[in-house]
């Protein structure tokens, strides 16, 4: 049973196999991958042979987890993809959110649209407790979505990578948001 979750403009699916070209695609704009390796992307071998199997097998392992591809409604095309899967220790009830979506897709509400709709699944329908979410202290945009989705700032950390990034000196943060917090915050809209 494959999953899909639709919002008023999106599709949220599972990637298969034929989704090597449109990976490859955003992984190649150096914008996209600016907070996250600094630009570099990543070889479509690498997503052929490591990023979607890696994709593929999440599936078989956790209902309505992992990654999912964010096509439009309005013309079927692939913007990009969310990430809503266990966070540390394979904590099914601590889930990590992220997002990436391709430039022509940046500032149009799509990457809050698209996370607060997997929030909603995931505090109404599968027993989560808490989301987080991280990016880097100074990618606003990505911490502006994840504040409009309800999400705080818990704490900031040291950048851990290796790849250089723009503004790594200043960390990542964390962000997050409990069962209870959002039940409040809906109620109250």
């Amino acid at each position: 049973m494959h999953m899909v979750l639709e919002t008023p403009r999106l599709i949220l699916r599972e990637f298969t196999e034929d989704d090597v070209d449109n990976l490859f695609e955003l992984n190649s704009d150096p914008e996209v991958m600016r907070y996250l390796t600094g630009g570099r992307p990543t070889p479509r071998e690498v997503i052929r042979d490591e990023v979607i199997p890696f994709h593929l097998a999440v599936y078989g392992r956790h209902h309505r987890l992992g990654t999912w591809a964010a096509d439009s409604v309005a013309t079927g095309e692939f913007l990009g993809w969310f990430h809503f899967r266990p966070g540390p220790g394979a904590d099914i009830t601590n889930i990590d959110l992220g997002y990436r979506l391709r430039r022509s897709a940046w500032h149009q509400g799509y990457a809050t649209e698209g996370s607060r709709a997997l929030i909603s699944m995931g505090f109404t329908g599968l027993g989560v407790a808490r989301v987080f979410a991280h990016t880097m202290t100074v990618n606003t945009a990505s911490r502006h979505v994840l504040e409009k989705c309800g999400m705080t700032l818990v704490r900031t950390t040291p950048y851990g990578g290796t790849d250089v990034i723009e503004g790594a000196e200043h960390g990542e943060v964390e962000y997050a948001l409990t069962k209870p917090e959002w039940e409040a915050t809906r109620d109250a809209r």
